[in-house]
């Protein structure tokens, strides 16, 4: 006997499930429990007897799947995770005019009649994978700490640009260390030249010196003169050594964590297959491997593309066919990783490069459409390493192998895209999509603004 389990899981309140046999009768449903080893026990005695087989469907709601999973794939259990937009489709089609847990659980245990294809058993433990929670935090430290440099560029601002020229724009760890302790211009006019060289030279290891000091002390000149008495300066020192001192923190946690995160990687990728893509490197090696997972988990590398998120949505109806941008379905941090790998693998690989070349002259692509394109290829071309277990073999346009200083120079004397065509691209991304539409709306609106106004009625 098969036993179908839909569970609809819920993050704080009780779970419900509902259990039905293959041909969709239910034996018992709406039954409580949550994620406790008793409740757990107690649902599984509840399955009727004689049960040979027993499929769990859940959504995955936030983390709260995981570790029910786990826990009945270690029972014996097959685990399916249905994307939410699926059963919420399947749901409205069933009962369009009510919403309930013990609905959801219902239709979860119908789903395997209802819509077969979209069942896609789960043998990963998802978010519980360290590598690939890891990269994520990652991401969202780099995130936050561009934040903090963005908004430390915009309070420089405010002294004048000659701080931006003496600091650097990038925003090195020595500059944060010197914005943490010496922001005000007075401050740093009483350091003097031989302290301050001194600092910086002892903060860079030897990068900066007494030219950068003399710059720093011109620059602090400048903000003196051009405010003079009526500026706070101490107040915006403040400011400016509390985001210096958390773009510190965050510095320093990114690199405690790409230590952790190298040593997944190795355990996760003892052969380094994903890291001998070209332009991947070793941040993005990690981020795509682990927000990737098991290539071999799908069923075809046109599913590995889907799941990124990069093929263009498609409305077909009839003659009609009319390609749109990418679905943006998939994982976003992947899609991250993917993007920046393909910059710089355009530069090495002749292939890709072929590929962008022709899509900026010939198709009229811009720059970040065109990458978007050689992500896609480049994440196929992972995947297929991945499922063959070979490393990424770089090669010119007719099959020869080649190394990566061939390729670079290969690329630079065939593909290198003029420069009037990328400005030409570049200009692209501004034009408006439907200009017909946006001319009517326009007219629409001037006409609405030159209308006199209808009197209130009495």
């Amino acid at each position: 006997m098969k036993v179908r389990l839909g569970i609809d899981v819920a993050c704080r309140a009780a779970h419900q499930a509902s259990c039905a046999d293959e041909t969709g009768v239910f034996a018992w449903s709406g039954h409580r429990f949550r994620t406790d080893p008793a409740d757990l026990d107690a649902l599984w005695a509840k399955l009727p007897a004689g049960a040979e087989e027993v499929m769990v469907i859940i959504e995955p709601t936030r983390n709260a799947w995981v570790p029910l999973a786990a826990w009945f794939r270690r029972h014996g259990a097959t685990v399916v995770v249905v994307p939410p937009e699926q059963s919420a489709d399947l749901r409205d089609y069933y009962n369009k005019h009510a919403k309930s847990d013990r609905l959801d659980s219902k239709i979860l245990a119908r789903l395997p009649l209802l819509h077969p294809e979209g069942l896609h058993v789960e043998t990963t433990i998802g978010p519980g994978d360290p590598l690939k929670r890891a990269v994520k935090i990652r991401s969202g430290l780099v995130h936050r700490r561009t934040t903090s440099m963005q908004r430390l560029d915009c309070l420089l601002e405010l002294m004048g640009p000659a701080w931006t020229c003496a600091l650097g724009s990038d925003m090195s760890l020595t500059a944060f260390r010197f914005l943490a302790r010496y922001a005000n211009p007075h401050t740093v006019r009483r350091l003097g030249h031989r302290r301050l060289t001194e600092f910086l030279h002892r903060s860079s290891r030897g990068a900066w010196a007494a030219e950068r000091a003399t710059e720093i002390l011109d620059a602090a000149t400048t903000s003196i003169t051009l405010w003079g008495d009526e500026f706070a300066f101490d107040d915006l020192a403040a400011d400016i050594a509390a985001e210096a001192r958390l773009a510190l923190g965050l510095c320093a946690e990114i690199h405690t964590i790409d230590k952790r995160i190298g040593e997944l990687y190795t355990v996760a990728d003892p052969d380094g297959i994903v890291r001998s893509a070209p332009g991947v490197g070793v941040v993005g090696a990690p981020q795509i491997l682990g927000r990737l997972g098991d290539a071999k988990r799908f069923k075809n590398l046109a599913a590995v593309r889907s799941f990124s998120g990069l093929v263009p949505r498609q409305n077909d109806s009839g003659v009609a066919a009319k390609a749109g941008g990418p679905t943006k379905a998939g994982d976003a941090c992947l899609r991250e990783a993917l993007f920046n790998a393909a910059d710089h693998a355009r530069k090495i690989d002749p292939t890709l490069a072929a590929r962008y070349h022709r899509l900026m002259t010939l198709e009229g692509k811009h720059h970040t459409s065109a990458l978007c394109t050689i992500s896609t290829v480049l994440l196929t071309r992972i995947a297929a390493c991945l499922r063959a277990g070979d490393a990424y073999q770089l090669r010119d346009v007719d099959g020869t192998i080649i190394t990566e200083a061939e390729g670079r120079s290969i690329v630079a004397d065939r593909y290198a895209i003029p420069a009037a065509t990328r400005a030409a691209r570049r200009s692209l991304i501004n034009v408006p999509r439907h200009p017909r539409r946006n001319e009517r709306a326009k007219k629409g609106v001037a006409e609405r603004s030159e209308a006199p106004p209808v009197p209130a009625s009495a």
